[in-house]
């Protein structure tokens, strides 16, 4: 099979035809005319395709398309939001190491953050938010690789201040790594704030109908990893030849270093099929996400003027406390919306199972409107005091406004509240 293909951090593209949809490569392997072709690509992999296990041309297409939309020199695709959680951190910590992150982020990266990356000897330095500049500075240690913080945060619906972290992480030299999943680039680039390295979990708004899990990771080549704190990335890899990223591969240096070190040895890479379908969902991502923001908006100001409500967390919502830096970051608010119910957990539970075209599932960022109850589903991991750190009432409920008409949204919602 002879294909003509570009350095790994790019897209695949053929040389005499252009097709109108990106093509399911749905193969692992790749043939080449002898040992020696063989031997020079594993000498200087981004020659061409090794094995499906690293990159596939249909998911390097999809790779290409999302290093574009955020800004970055390239990207690489995993079967997960937390595996490129995982692997953005993992390609520039190592055991002994730690890494500051905000409090107010998924409760699955809490305990990824919390327990997991702890037993392989790395520390997570929480830290609030909203903290002063002193406070966020004296967290960071001599051993400290990043930091870490999402756009928009789930389940609480904070805004992060980009500029800032990234100012705090720059002045102690580690780079900032966003999620930007609710944003999406439709909403929010955060690059051109400052971040370093962009991840998403693609299958939220990315794909949008709930058909495939993913994740991403988006290289922005602007970070300088020559400092002397980042040795792994300038030192020859003694795992590869004795390759030096840095000196090899430039501004690309920490994308084709966390593809030829850690998917080579992790193998969560994205089949062909998963990434073909993750390119419908991009192709019509900006319209949606103009309407979900539309229909959310219209949604928010509803529950807002109800008395049944105790709180609506929306950042598009005048009345936010983070409405000034959602006017700064985005382009709008993306459909998610936090909301206390008054009475707490049972009335939020009587409240969902109520619902009628809003479907009670562990989902979000769906063209279908979805609720969850994060105290007793995806957060029930964390403890009492790390719910509150993580801006988690028990009455909360994580409300995501969908693509149906929002009239038929809020007369749903209508008869959740009147059943409490």
């Amino acid at each position: 099979m002879k294909m003509e293909t570009k350095c790994l951090h790019a897209g695949y593209s053929p040389k005499n035809t252009e097709p109108r949809v990106v093509p399911i490569v749905q193969s692992t392997t790749y043939v080449y005319d002898s040992t020696a072709e063989v031997a020079s690509v594993f000498d200087e992999p981004t020659k061409s395709l090794i094995y499906s296990r690293f990159a596939n041309p249909t998911v390097m297409a999809v790779e290409e398309k999302i290093a574009a939309l955020e800004g970055g020199v390239g990207a690489m695709c995993t079967t997960s939001g937390q595996a490129a959680t995982l692997l953005s951190l993992l390609n520039i910590c190592q055991t002994g190491d730690s890494f500051i992150s905000t409090t107010e982020i998924y409760g699955g990266t809490v305990n990824l953050f919390s327990f997991t990356l702890k037993k392989l000897g790395i520390e997570c330095i929480f830290v609030d938010k909203n903290a002063s500049d002193e406070e966020i500075l004296a967290a960071f240690k001599p051993n400290t690789k990043a930091v870490f913080g999402e756009t928009i945060a789930n389940p609480a619906l904070t805004v992060f201040d980009i500029e800032r972290f990234a100012r705090l992480a720059h002045q102690n030299k580690v780079p900032l790594i966003v999620d930007n999943t609710f944003a999406t680039p439709a909403l929010c680039r955060p690059i051109e704030f400052g971040a370093d390295i962009v991840i998403h979990s693609t299958s939220k708004y990315m794909d949008g109908h709930a058909v495939q899990v993913g994740g991403v990771i988006v290289d922005s080549g602007n970070f300088d990893w020559t400092s002397g704190k980042f040795p792994e990335l300038v030192e020859p890899d003694e795992s590869y030849h004795g390759i030096s990223y840095v000196e090899t591969y430039g501004k690309a240096a920490y994308i084709i270093k966390a593809r030829m070190q850690l998917m080579r040895d992790f193998g969560v890479y994205p089949a062909a099929h998963s990434a073909f379908l993750l390119n419908l969902g991009l192709e019509t991502l900006a319209v949606r996400m103009k309407q979900y923001c539309e229909n959310a908006l219209t949604v928010a100001k509803f529950l807002e003027g109800n008395d049944k409500i105790e709180s609506v967390k929306y950042p598009g919502l005048e009345s936010d406390v983070d409405y000034p830096l959602a006017q700064k970051y985005l382009a709008g608010a993306s459909g998610v919306i936090s909301l206390v119910i008054k009475g707490g957990r049972e009335a939020a539970m009587r409240f969902m199972d109520s619902l009628e075209l809003a479907s009670n599932e562990v989902h979000v960022a769906d063209i279908r409107t979805c609720v969850l109850h994060p105290a007793s589903e995806t957060h029930r991991q964390l403890t009492d005091e790390q719910l509150v750190a993580c801006g988690i009432d028990g009455g909360m409920v994580r409300l995501s406004v969908g693509l149906e008409n929002v009239n038929d949204i809020i007369a749903d919602l209508e008869k959740g509240l009147t059943a409490i």
